[in-house]
């Protein structure tokens, strides 16, 4: 085959379409099978829509929300609130992801659901990869794009450096229906974290927060936890309390690391998550995923119709990468440090509250342009 892509997020199924729409032949591994839920924001950027409407898959069929205000608190309730240059638009990721898989399928993808890449080597004579999967089979590709996500068993495997540092970071998601603006995204802060809220389809809302394992370790339970300390900012108080939650138990996810990372490991281009994460409070990530999932394609194509050596497909990826991502994540960990701790993010909020140029000026250094 042409590419096998390991990880079906939105990079792994962005990249799968664009590839597919240029005539290659692509297989795609994904250890769960659609649809299924994942530990995300589920606001997506407007930069992305011109390309996802380029390759046939306009999310506006899926009746998203449209997000045009951004809101943000400080732990003792304190607001700032601003306008959103390009805005964005709400959607699940279960019903996203579903339906970009749905699309590539019947474009021709192929897809081994409820597999696991154990291994990926290359084969320098042959130039190509080798990819041998946990039940035995072994599938080769002239190029591997590894889109699995923030952490996996096969960053063990190439042996990746931020894979071996402890995270402290777990991330925490609901569904639930509220009475709040559907056009607003808000950022509610608290002492060791902080947690989005923001409309997806239908009239439902996504509620995903980001904390410490030591933060759930003092209370004990998440229930506990979000009482005794989320519950503190009356913003989220008031979530808590008056929400529908409509599911029991919420998805939950370890040892998130915003730690840099290389795009380029052992020959396998990365991208979305894997090659990098941004901070959950800058709000891009899906749109950062997509947007890394079409510059990938572009130099995968270019090392396919024999324009690139692979040395060449290698170092360009990695200085484009760095170019369109490296300054918004540098952002992302800066802004990071911000917040978490009542008394800097007090004294954040209530600053940017009389310098709204300043905080258009930082959402656009974590966003890019429509493309």
């Amino acid at each position: 085959m042409d590419v096998l892509i390991i990880g079906g997020g939105l990079g792994g199924l962005t990249a799968a379409l664009d590839l597919r729409q240029r005539g290659y032949q692509v297989t795609l591994v994904e250890r769960k099978r659609y649809p299924f839920h994942k530990v995300c924001g589920e606001y997506v950027s407007n930069e992305v829509r011109p390309y996802l409407r380029r390759l046939g898959v306009d999310p506006a069929l899926l009746g998203p929300a449209a997000i045009t205000q951004f809101m943000l608190t400080s732990p003792a309730g304190r607001t700032l609130t601003s306008p959103l240059d390009l805005g964005g638009f709400g959607v699940s990721r279960y019903q996203l992801d579903y339906f970009l898989f749905q699309q590539a399928e019947a474009r021709g993808v192929v897809f081994h659901q409820q597999a696991t890449v154990t291994d990926v080597a290359f084969e320098e004579a042959a130039n190509e990869h080798l990819v041998t999967l946990a039940d035995g089979r072994q599938l080769r590709a002239r190029v591997v794009l590894g889109a699995y996500g923030k952490r996996a068993n096969l960053d063990r495997q190439l042996q990746r450096s931020f894979f071996q540092q402890r995270s402290p970071y777990l991330g925490v998601k609901y569904h639930l229906r509220l009475d709040f603006p559907r056009n607003v995204i808000a950022l509610h802060n608290f002492a060791d974290g902080y947690a989005g809220l923001s409309a997806i389809e239908e009239d439902k809302y996504c509620f995903c927060y980001l904390t410490t394992r030591q933060n759930l370790k003092a209370h004990g339970t998440i229930g506990a936890m979000q009482e005794q300390v989320l519950a503190r900012n009356p913003h989220l108080g008031r979530v808590l309390r008056e929400a529908e939650f409509l599911y029991d138990q919420p998805e939950v996810i370890n040892e998130i690391s915003f730690a840099p990372k290389n795009c380029v490991e052992d020959h396998v281009l990365m991208c979305g998550d894997a090659a990098g994460l941004i901070t959950p409070l800058c709000g891009n990530g899906m749109a950062m995923a997509i947007h890394g999932a079409e510059r990938a394609s572009f130099h995968l194509d270019q090392f396919l119709q024999g324009r690139y050596s692979r040395p060449a497909l290698e170092a360009a990826y990695r200085r484009d990468w760095q170019q369109h991502f490296g300054p918004r994540l540098w952002v992302g960990r800066a802004v990071q440090r911000l917040f978490g701790r009542p008394v800097l993010s007090e004294a954040v909020v209530g600053g940017m509250r009389h310098w709204p140029g300043g905080v258009r000026a930082l959402m656009r250094r974590t966003h890019g342009s429509a493309f």
